[in-house]
């Protein structure tokens, strides 16, 4: 569904992908080293093990997301996909802090693929059921635990999600892939939102690409577009980093 386009010049700043004030901080585990690992260019779609997170139900972009992201590896041949949301009504997991962070500890498989989509801040983005941020160190140190070596995909759509790639969280078996630079805002968050607009392009690429380089260049360029044609300001600038194990990594089933 494409992204609503009314009321731009007041809905922009409302449909920031911002935290509401108050949000507990986030803890900060130490981290481990990674070690060199050998190229890995594909993984059977069986093999991946996917975890969703919609982390906010102030707006239904993020649930929105979720649930057509979940068709979509589906539809490429992933059996393992867990959801956690916001909405306590859903039929999924609740996406509280310790139930994120116990989902990233046990995502397993040959391949783990992680897209969390949420309001956010440069702590981290926001979960709404236990009012907390969940920031890169948390987040980083349970991956770890789970996936280990294995082919990591890492989608963090938020404002100021590149602060999910930092000399912590850059491994070589991993792609982080964010919807903002550290120090920007994204955009269409909003209560009349579809999808924010890097969920929108993001699904998008996925009728299409074959790597998830493809997939990054794509939503990259589609959410550039999206937002010179809307006239924001400050635009998002997507963020992306390829492990040197994963740089040609082609999606599950591609």
């Amino acid at each position: 569904m494409p992204v609503r386009l009314a009321a731009v010049a007041v809905a922009l700043f409302a449909a920031a992908c911002a935290p509401p004030s108050g949000a507990a901080p986030p803890t900060a585990p130490t981290v481990e080293r990674p070690v060199s690992l050998p190229p890995m260019a594909s993984v059977p779609a069986a093999g991946w093990h996917a975890m969703l997170v919609g982390g906010d139900d102030s707006s239904p972009a993020f649930d929105n997301a979720v649930d057509t992201l979940r068709e979509r590896l589906a539809a490429l041949g992933v059996r393992t996909i867990r959801t956690f949301t916001a909405d306590r009504a859903a039929g999924g997991g609740l996406a509280t802090s310790t139930n994120v962070r116990d989902g990233l500890r046990t995502v397993g498989g040959d391949a783990c693929f992680v897209y969390i989509t949420s309001h956010g801040e440069p702590r981290g983005f926001f979960l709404r059921a236990d009012r907390r941020i969940f920031g890169p160190p948390v987040l980083d140190r349970a991956l770890s635990e789970s996936c280990s070596s294995v082919p990591t995909v890492l989608v963090v759509s938020a404002c100021h999600s590149g602060a999910f790639i930092n000399a912590e969280t850059r491994r070589p078996n991993r792609i982080i892939l964010t919807a903002a630079a550290l120090d920007r805002t994204s955009f269409g968050c909003g209560a009349d939102d579809d999808y924010t607009y890097y969920d929108q392009c993001f699904l998008q690429q996925l009728d299409t690409a074959h790597t998830w380089r493809q997939v990054a260049a794509g939503t990259k360029s589609c959410v550039e577009r999206l937002e010179r044609r809307l006239g924001v300001r400050q635009e998002s600038h997507p963020q992306a980093f390829f492990g040197a194990a994963v740089a040609n990594l082609r999606l599950p089933g591609r």
